[in-house]
């Protein structure tokens, strides 16, 4: 794949993909650069059919300690137009991780602040250790989690939302559970092992059928019934049994062996 410089894509045999932030130096703090790098690594992501799901990582000791405050600084100096042109780039990355056609597991470890939250709040799970430390930190530096803010409102709600944006307090992994940001915490020297159980698990699960299932939950969004929501469901598991991936989970478990799909690769 791609060569970058901020971020690392990884694939790994059995069939998904590790996405890092690759920035240890800066605690994994974005830029331009890496919002860029990351947009293109997650167009690569869903271009690869084999692809079963994707994690979302950052090298070191921190997940991400939130925008670069030296392109932060830079950003100052630049008239509307062109902070609206990085802002909708921002937005773009965001977008993209959340419509990803694969599940998409994000790991916290260390500090996820700002942009980072967001990111988090993009991925359909995510996991994280005890210790972990959030934050909507944006007012502090007298800004906003502006283009974050509708995929925080999904992950914790809005009054939660409301609280965290507007005292930029700290919260860590016990507290981000409660939340609904993070689905499980464990302790920091567990969460290597932890993120194995969950890759395990994932494995189990038919490929084609985890997309069409993410896909399914997207339109349904907040479940209000309508004909429309009926018809695409109806229609979505009608696709889904007579496809090969549905016919062979069947007779997988009518015939009481395993799916093709969670044959170990050689």
């Amino acid at each position: 794949m791609t060569d970058f410089t901020t971020v690392q894509l990884q694939t790994d045999p059995r069939g998904f993909a590790t996405l890092w932030l690759n920035r240890p130096h800066k605690h994994n703090a974005f830029n331009a650069e890496m919002i860029r790098e990351l947009t293109l690594a997650l167009a690569a992501v869903r271009a690869d059919e084999r692809l079963r799901f994707l994690l979302l990582r950052g090298h070191g000791h921190h997940f991400s300690a939130g925008a670069d405050l030296a392109w932060m600084q830079h950003a100052a100096t630049l008239d509307y137009a062109a902070n609206l042109a990085d802002s909708q780039e921002l937005a773009e990355l965001m977008y993209r991780l959340h419509d990803l056609p694969v599940p998409t597991l994000a790991v916290v470890q260390g500090a996820a602040f700002g942009g980072a939250v967001g990111l988090v709040s993009c991925c359909d799970m995510a996991i994280g250790a005890l210790d972990a430390q959030f934050s909507l930190s944006e007012v502090r530096i007298g800004l906003a989690p502006a283009v974050i803010s509708p995929f925080v409102v999904q992950a914790i709600g809005e009054r939660a939302a409301r609280r965290y944006a507007l005292t930029a307090e700290r919260f860590d992994g016990p507290r981000a559970r409660e939340l609904g940001l993070l689905a499980e915490c464990y302790p920091a020297e567990k969460l290597e092992s932890r993120i194995e159980e969950w890759i395990a698990t994932l494995l189990l699960n038919g490929p084609q059928a985890m997309r069409a299932s993410k896909a399914l939950l997207r339109e349904a969004g907040s479940g209000v019934l309508g004909p429309a929501l009926r018809q695409f469901t109806e229609s979505a598991i009608a696709r889904i049994r007579v496809s090969a991936e549905g016919q062979e989970g069947l007779n997988a478990f009518l015939e009481k062996r395993t799916p093709a799909w969670q044959e170990q690769p050689e």
